[in-house]
């Protein structure tokens, strides 16, 4: 079983990994975040991918209406933006969200045992390739989600190489030192570890729980061969921050659009620094 070719999100991934580009995945979870995260890849005009997580899907009780929405705005985007289904454990919120016309998915099964996790990870890449759309996995959980928390966790190169041809995977998230839900970029990454997981797989690498990677770690981890780079808690903060700002200093206000349109315009100014960043890194 081979990685899927031609479709919009592989071309997108693979080429950022031949060029030695990063390109930012940023979580969606209010439809100011869609619009914003538009806003700032396009200021930088660069590639972007929206995410909206199984955690986003049940907290908006349903899938289709947030995910309609955002692959309306993605497809009207000046630059490229994929909408990607994010850490979906459940086959049948994959089917769906292929059906509803995803650019690609995340299945993750990373806290099954070995075996199990290649298994159903083949079914998953078997009926999303029949339909051209890529898939990632994840080896070596990645700590933080769901109070897990394994910083400690590492993704063994021949393990990575034996997993992406096992399976047919288009891309793969690593543990490398990085965890989910982190509110402080202190995070250090294992880059020898990134740079042999490069070298041992042939599809592009992703970095979970970026929010807690510093700057110049980001950078470094895209030198050394990582390309697909998720952020969702840091833009989180910094929307929620604005609109604490507006509230604190206006009690009276009621307007919701007073306070998420400073907490929209945040997040698009992050989104710009950051997909500037990994793009020249």
């Amino acid at each position: 079983m081979t990685a899927l070719s031609g479709s919009r999100a592989t071309a997108v991934l693979t080429g950022a990994r031949a060029g030695h580009r990063g390109v930012g995945a940023f979580n969606v979870v209010l439809l100011e975040h869609a619009e914003a995260i538009v806003e700032g890849a396009t200021l930088a005009g660069v590639p972007v991918i929206l995410q909206i997580s199984q955690n986003c899907v049940a907290y908006h009780g349903g899938l289709e209406p947030l995910l309609l929405a955002t692959l309306a705005l993605a497809a009207h985007a000046p630059v490229p933006a994929l909408v990607h289904l994010d850490h979906a454990d459940d086959v049948d919120l994959v089917r769906a969200a292929v059906a509803a016309g995803v650019d690609s998915v995340m299945f993750d099964g990373s806290r099954l045992p070995y075996p199990q996790n290649v298994r159903l990870t083949r079914e998953v890449v078997e009926h999303c390739h029949e339909h051209a759309v890529p898939v990632e996995a994840e080896l070596g959980e990645v700590g933080g989600k769901d109070g897990v928390h394994a910083p400690g966790a590492r993704t063994d190169p021949l393990q990575a190489a034996a997993f992406v041809t096992a399976t047919g995977i288009d891309s793969l998230a690593v543990a490398v030192g990085s965890s989910h839900a982190m509110t402080q970029r202190v995070a250090t990454l294992d880059l020898d570890l990134i740079a042999a997981l490069a070298g041992a797989v042939s599809v592009p690498l992703v970095l979970h729980g970026s929010s807690g990677v510093p700057d110049d770690q980001l950078s470094a981890a895209v030198r050394a061969g990582m390309t697909k780079v998720n952020i969702s808690t840091h833009l989180n903060g910094l929307f929620t921050q604005a609109v604490r700002e507006v509230l604190g200093n206006d009690p009276a206000v009621v307007d919701p659009r007073k306070y998420l349109t400073p907490a929209r315009r945040a997040v698009a100014a992050e989104v710009e620094r950051l997909s500037r960043l990994l793009a020249e890194a």
